[in-house]
């Protein structure tokens, strides 16, 4: 009899790389969203069919925090993490066969802006503003109440790096000679952004700010690692140990990509371009420096331990390296 897999919320890249992987290996997959699922979010007694009898349950929903913070996205943002999660443990909490363990994702944005030395899970210090925010008022929700039957951790992931995520967009401006780091620097700001926590401050210089990235492939081998290992729980982050800058990050695709020459993006460039794309400075400005020392010391061995490496696997296998009909 095959094992039951539950991925909620996976629509995104990265629930559609973990489906098609458990799929291929013979799991029984059921999706939990909306339109086209095996249970919607608003059917209780689906989900509850769902979770009873899992092998494992993961959940991925949420709102893209690519987007501008309006009132209205960051109502949504928020709404989308704590409600899918409630609506779960709710569901695992009556179940007469819930499943063993819960992988809930998380965000390694968690932590502070780091220039100084990298976060973990045992001496990291959590950041503020919106975006931390989220993170915290998410992990509280999906640790909130007692499930005994069900051992819960929280996916602290960086950057993750494949086919669809936040590379794709990188490789775009590479070749079209914008490959350069992105640069913070002054800007100001409204009232209401501050008060909504959603204004970057002006911190890392020469783009600086630390790139912590893992490639997807690790966000599947560290679920599995972490499935078989009973006495992992908590908080977990999902992160490479070779984080690097986003100035070398730049210069690591461009090397990869043959393009020899990038453009630097100043941030009253970035701040006019995040405007007219609808997307927000902090994805690019904020110093992430986080490194997987739980997962380290349980032993996890990382298929892409460093950047250049990953991006080839990305670039290559995925048939980025060229446009399409180019070959």
């Amino acid at each position: 009899m095959s094992e039951r897999v539950v991925i909620a919320g996976a629509s995104g890249f990265i629930g559609h790389y973990l489906a098609e992987h458990y799929r291929a290996s013979g799991s029984t997959v059921l999706l939990v969203g909306r339109d086209g699922a095996d249970a919607r979010w608003d059917d209780r007694p689906a989900l509850l069919r769902a979770v009873t009898g899992a092998d494992v349950l993961i959940n991925l929903a949420g709102k893209s925090v690519d987007c501008r913070y309006g009132d209205a996205n960051r109502a949504e943002i928020f709404r989308s993490r704590l409600a899918t999660a409630r609506a779960l443990r709710e569901a695992v909490a009556v179940s007469d066969a819930p499943p063993p363990v819960w992988f809930n994702a998380s965000t390694a944005t968690i932590y502070r802006h780091a220039e100084d030395r990298p976060m973990t899970e045992s001496a990291g210090e959590l950041g503020s503003g919106f975006s931390v925010n989220v993170a915290r008022a998410w992990e509280a929700e999906f640790f909130d109440g007692e499930l005994p039957g069900t051992r819960r951790v929280a996916l602290r992931m960086a950057i993750v790096l494949g086919d669809g995520s936040a590379l794709v967009p990188l490789i775009r401006l590479a070749r079209f000679g914008l490959g350069g780091p992105q640069l913070d620097g002054r800007w100001f700001a409204t009232t209401a952004r501050r008060n909504a926590g959603t204004f970057h401050e002006f911190r890392a210089r020469g783009g600086r700010q630390r790139f912590s990235w893992v490639h997807i492939r690790d966000v599947l081998g560290a679920i599995e690692f972490l499935r078989a290992r009973p006495e992992l729980d908590g908080p977990v982050n999902i992160a490479a140990p070779g984080p690097v800058d986003n100035r070398t990050m730049m210069s690591t695709l461009r090397g990869v990509l043959g393009v020899p020459v990038g453009l630097p993006a100043p941030r009253w460039m970035l701040e006019v371009g995040s405007a007219a794309i609808r997307t927000e400075t902090e994805l690019v400005l904020k110093s992430r420096w986080v490194v997987p020392e739980r997962l380290l010391a349980a032993g996890y061995t990382f298929a892409y331990p460093t950047l250049e490496p990953a991006l080839r696997d990305i670039v290559a296998e995925r048939e980025l390296l060229h446009p399409r009909g180019s070959r």
